[in-house]
């Protein structure tokens, strides 16, 4: 049905952050109602299982997503017989394997997953990840080459399916490689002697959603079932903490095979036997247990500190650590890292944002770029005005007349995709992703134009389509009904993530009874309903938008509040609690 034709979710039609709520269609509301009473759950549990689009025989393996159940075979996927038997051939002779990992955390726990297998195995291997500023994305050709001059195989991880002319140089050296990715590929395939990418383009997998990590673990799955007559393999249970922690942080849909391998990661994390997570966990809070929110909002942004603006391995030699004293160490250098990143982020932030609302943001991209800008921090930035102006983004650093710059995508949109066709055109000089996320470089004096080609491109898919601002509410709920039972039902239905919201709930006709601000741009509050129940509320950067001021200055009048439910473990006393995302002024 058409944006306009959408009934406003509680007739707001303009929150205090100009917002347009719209709550679940008929269609999902019904299905909602009857897998209410078929499963006896309560409406809340239904209508989030019901916009899952999950049919009521089908209740009970959502729940339970088990790693029997949606395991693909490896051998499914393109090449990867030929990678797990080259892989085996260099473990069982004792080859000197290097890996070439991207620089962020997708890159690094792939990294680290095979550190650990072969450290199991008895073996070691040689990291290499690229510097972003000096070397860039992916493998390069003197890179290459040296560890080709010292290797027998050589990995590339998370990189390498568009690497043409580098993987070419290392094979002119005699050096095996194998490529593990998931990156968009084009019409042809580098010179590996295997490319295993669910996302190339003769491929035929369902698996198009995994990060490379789950890439990774699905050959070393392949690597065990090869070698396990041969004497004892590798617990591959035991590393799912970092192939969560890649899925999440990379932004992977959290569908099929995704959902089972970060909530087993997650169970595995809980144990606290990784050295590098335990000692990150620390140094960024967490005395929770761990969910797909620490992962990805706490954890994975501290990982790719390193990458961003410090030393490129860092986060890799985190994640493979056994060491406790060298993974508090190395936490502590990233935990200072991500400080000096959200410095320079900010900054860039507010000139990208202005940017932006001067050159309109009603198109099908929002885009900015300007001399100096770190690219280090381009892609969270990016993320950003995705996020503010819910339009695919794109922001850029310019260098040496040249841009260097990263894009993020909106739900639906494949961004990776126009990415790479504009590359195929020659409008940008490279450029690759996948659907969520990309990045480009483009010549600085042909910088309009690529970006006018990549918003032709997006507008095909209907991101010029979208409401500048809605959001998306999945019901309503009353305060003295958002108990701690309910919400550990809600979470039950997780992980949430990409592809996998945490529902949002609002709260109709409330009273302000507390406010107070927190921090420079944090409010804290609760609102009370006319029946007397209430809940704790927390909206974040409440002062960098109008809710802020607005509540201050309430003078009684009763808002509608839509936001996450939580459960607040503060103190050791567990009460439920709701994470604002907007508020409007009722009547």
């Amino acid at each position: 049905m058409p944006r306009d034709l959408i009934p406003a979710f509680l007739n707001v039609e303009a929150s205090l952050t100009g917002r347009r709520w719209i709550g679940m269609d008929e269609g999902t509301t019904r299905a909602a109602a009857q897998l209410a009473q078929l499963r006896d759950l309560s409406d809340p549990v239904a209508r989030l299982l019901a916009s899952r689009g999950v049919a009521a025989d089908e209740v009970d393996a959502f729940l339970a997503p088990t790693m029997r159940a949606l395991m693909p075979d490896p051998s499914s996927l393109m090449d990867m017989d030929k990678a797990v038997e080259i892989f085996c051939r260099h473990v069982r002779s004792r080859g000197r394997i290097a890996i070439f990992a991207d620089y962020d955390v997708d890159g690094g726990a792939s990294a680290a997953l095979l550190i650990d297998w072969l450290r199991a195995m008895g073996r070691e291997a040689t990291l290499y990840i690229p510097d972003r500023i000096d070397e860039g994305y992916g493998p390069n050709v003197p890179a290459m080459e040296r560890l080709a001059e010292g290797h027998d195989l050589i990995v590339c991880v998370d990189c390498g399916t568009l690497s043409f002319e580098p993987i070419a140089a290392a094979k002119a050296c005699g050096v095996d490689v194998i490529v593990l990715d998931h990156h968009q590929g084009g019409e042809t395939l580098p010179a590996a002697d295997a490319v295993v990418n669910p996302n190339r383009q003769d491929e035929v997998s369902e698996h198009t959603y995994l990060c490379a990590a789950g890439v990774v673990f699905l050959m070393l799955a392949g690597a065990n079932r090869a070698m396990r007559g041969e004497g004892g393999v590798p617990d591959l249970m035991s590393l799912l903490d970092l192939v969560a922690l890649a899925t999440v942080a990379d932004v992977a849909p959290l569908v099929g095979f995704n959902r089972a391998l970060v909530r087993q990661g997650l169970s595995v994390m809980a144990r606290r036997e990784r050295p590098g997570l335990v000692a990150l966990g620390e140094v960024a809070g967490i005395n929770a247990r761990p969910s797909s929110y620490h992962l990805g909002f706490l954890l994975g942004p501290r990982v790719n500190a390193g990458g961003r603006i410090g030393a490129a391995d860092l986060g890799a030699r985190l994640l493979a650590t056994r060491d406790p004293a060298e993974a508090s160490a190395l936490a502590e250098r990233l935990d200072h890292l991500n400080r000096e990143r959200r410095e320079i982020e900010a900054e860039v932030l507010a000139q990208a944002r202005r940017q932006v609302e001067e050159r309109g943001a009603d198109g099908p991209l929002v885009w900015a770029a300007d001399e100096g800008w770190h690219p280090g921090v381009v892609g969270i930035v990016a993320a950003r005005l995705k996020d503010a102006f819910n339009r695919p983004a794109v922001v850029i650093g310019i260098a040496d007349g040249q841009g260097k710059g990263s894009a993020r995508s909106v739900a639906g949109v494949d961004l990776g995709g126009a990415v790479a066709a504009a590359t195929r055109e020659g409008i940008l000089l490279k450029g690759g992703g996948h659907a969520m996320a990309a990045g480009l470089t483009v010549a600085a004096d042909r910088l309009e134009p690529a970006m006018a080609r990549l918003s032709e491109l997006l507008a095909r898919q209907g991101a010029g389509d979208m409401g500048p601002a809605d959001l998306r509410v999945t019901g309503l709920i009353a305060a003295r009904a958002a108990t701690v039972d309910l919400i550990e039902q809600l979470d039950a239905c997780g992980p949430f993530g990409a592809g996998a919201p945490q529902p949002r709930f609002a709260l109709a006709n409330q009273r302000i009874a507390f406010a107070k601000r927190a921090g420079e741009s944090h409010l804290r509050l609760t609102v009370a309903a006319q029946d007397g129940g209430r809940i704790d509320a927390i909206a974040f950067r409440a002062y960098e938008t109008e809710i802020g001021p607005a509540l201050e200055a309430h003078a009684g009048r009763p808002v509608h509040v839509a936001g996450k439910l939580e459960i607040d473990e503060w103190g050791g006393r567990r009460k439920p609690k709701l994470k604002i995302d907007d508020v409007a002024f009722a009547g």
